[in-house]
This record gives C-alpha cells, structure tokens and sequence, in this order.
C-alpha cells in the first residue's frame, strides 16, 4: 500500500485514490496500526485540492489523532476495541450485524460470491472472510486489480451492495459511541463519510 499521504491530492486519479483508501481501511482494522502506517498518516496532507471536498473534515481529524496520540496508545484502544480472549467490545465481522451470529448465512453467501470472483482466504490468515479489513481489501482488488473481467465496475457495485453497503454504517456506529475509541472514533467517522461516498456513487450507475 502507497503513502496515506497520497490519499488526497489531485495528483491520483479517483480510482486509484479509491483503492488507496480500502487499503488504508483494511490496515487500519485488520490489526493495530504498524508505527510506518501511523508515520505516514501523521505528515499526511489533511487539506483537500478542492474546498469543502466531502472527505477532508474526517480525514483531518484521523491525522490530528494520529498527531495527538502514540503509537502504543493507539495500539492498546485496538486491542481493548476489537481484540481480548472471547467476545470483542466492538466486531469486526458482518455476520454479527446481519445476522447477530457469527459463522451464518451471510457467511456462506459472501463465501460463494468469492468463490465466483476467483477469490479464496489464506489459510494463514485465521479471521473469517466476513471480517471488514478482508472485505476492504476485496474491495481494492476489484478496483486496481489487472484482470478486467473481475476488477471493474458492476463488479464492485455488485460485492459493495451485498457485502459491506448493508452493515458497515452499524460497525462504524458502534465504535463512534464506544466511551474508549479515540483515535478509532475519527477512523470510523472517517469510514462512514468515505462508504456513504461510495454508495451515492454506485447509485449514480444504477
């Protein structure tokens, strides 16, 4: 994944800029940001090239908590949000919001549509594919990826719809109002505005 820093000059074109930011998000809630990742976000330009560009306000405020805290502070909220031994604070996991169980049906379904994109989980890798920062990562191989007959358009509207469009809004909702996210309550704030984006924007192609 490039610089953060590049998420918001003109210089990318949108596509790119939009895989940018999934692989961003995938980094930011697969794990405890790595101290490179945060370094880059802090010297991150947090004025956009247009005014009032829709995500400047909430990418500013994810770089001015990664200026404000620590790298281990941040560390110990990821872990106190989303990791500890059984049940997590906050899931990471779309079954739990679609269904309130995890391992379900909206499980085997996504299962099947990756399956269909020539998509499968790395066995390394222990997180079900339901998890958002999987999803995210999805999401940009369907944007930047070389083969057109996956990485296009209706593709992404299509995974977009089913798989993160109908319960991101929840996950991001429940880490805003959790009383220990800081630097994870601007990083779901800038989660909301950016899906919204996408959304409007697969509208506009329906």
């Amino acid at each position: 994944m490039n610089q953060p820093a590049q998420l918001v000059p003109s210089a990318l074109d949108e596509e790119t800029a939009r895989a940018e930011v999934y692989g961003l998000l995938a980094a930011l809630y697969y794990a405890a940001p790595p101290a490179e990742l945060l370094e880059n976000i802090r010297v991150a330009v947090t004025e956009a090239p247009a005014a009032g560009a829709v995500l400047e306000a909430s990418w500013s405020e994810l770089v001015g908590a990664a200026r404000r805290l620590s790298s281990e502070a941040i560390a110990r909220e990821y872990e106190a949000l989303f990791g500890g031994v059984g049940k997590p604070e906050v899931y990471l996991f779309g079954s739990h919001y679609l269904s309130g169980f995890l391992n379900e049906k909206p499980l085997a379904a996504l299962r099947t549509d990756l399956a269909g994109l020539g998509l499968a989980r790395d066995e390394a890798m222990p997180e079900t594919e339901d998890h958002f920062a999987y999803l995210c990562e999805v999401m940009r191989y369907l944007i930047a990826g070389d083969d057109v007959a996956v990485a296009n358009l209706t593709r992404q509207r299509e995974f977009f719809a089913r798989h993160l469009q109908p319960w991101a809004s929840d996950l991001c909702d429940a880490v805003g109002r959790h009383p220990k996210a800081d630097f994870y309550r601007c990083a779901s704030a800038f989660t909301q505005v950016f899906i919204s984006v996408e959304a409007q924007g697969f509208d506009m192609l329906a």
